[in-house]
């Protein structure tokens, strides 16, 4: 595959030598940009010609972190189930999302040819966005990520999407998203019926060669 980014100031996209026949669209976590993973396009080793859109999250204000204005796809106000997550921001970077992914079909990928895919706090909004997306997406990939309203699923899932399959990634170490966040929204997920394959490291929040190997993997499983 031929690394070609092409930056903007909305989304880092990095095209493949020959037309896409499927996309990647990955989020990137707290504070970073869309620059963040795509070192990771070529260590993949899809044989495929796939698309990845990296987006940039908007520049706003981030409240445990006293203030501070950085790229965050929402607000956080606490480190707390309660304040993981502010509902107004998180449904407006799903809109942002949803957009990216009518973007992509627009430009002639289907939508089951399309991965959601996020980091993090990135992660966490693909779920959000993904489950909720009413064209059928190829599957959704949430490393190091949680369920910021895990109660609200059931009434707010799309039927398009009931059995997308799911991979999750999460460090043990993890301190910045404790890995029992991720194995709430794991346990969450398997019982609304979702497919959710679920791999651990001994890392912390981070990516790791052997779980790029996975999600290599993973990727050529869904997008086959």
């Amino acid at each position: 595959m031929s690394l070609t980014p092409i930056s903007s100031d909305d989304a880092v996209i990095v095209e493949p030598a020959q037309p896409a026949v499927a996309t990647v669209v990955l989020l990137h976590g707290l504070g970073a940009d869309g620059w963040d993973f795509v070192p990771i396009v070529e260590e993949l080793g899809l044989a495929m010609t796939v698309r990845f859109v990296f987006p940039h999250a908007p520049l706003r204000a981030v409240t445990v972190n006293a203030g501070y204005v950085m790229r965050a796809w929402y607000d956080i106000k606490a480190f707390t189930p309660e304040g993981r997550a502010d509902s107004v921001g998180l449904e407006e970077s799903v809109a942002r999302v949803s957009a990216y992914l009518d973007q992509e079909m627009a430009r002639g990928v289907p939508a089951s040819r399309i991965v959601l895919a996020g980091s993090s706090q990135g992660g966490t909004v693909a779920l959000s966005a993904g489950l909720r997306c009413r064209e059928r997406l190829a599957g959704v990939l949430a490393l190091s990520a949680y369920l910021p309203f895990p109660a609200r699923l059931t009434a707010e899932k799309s039927a398009a999407n009931a059995v997308v399959p799911i991979l999750m990634c999460h460090g043990r170490l993890d301190p910045v998203v404790p890995m029992a966040m991720g194995i709430e929204a794991r346990e969450v997920l398997q019982e609304e019926g979702y497919p959710v394959e679920w791999h651990e490291y001994p890392m912390e929040n981070e990516v790791c060669a052997e779980e790029l190997a996975v999600i290599g993997r993973w990727l050529r499983g869904v997008l086959q």
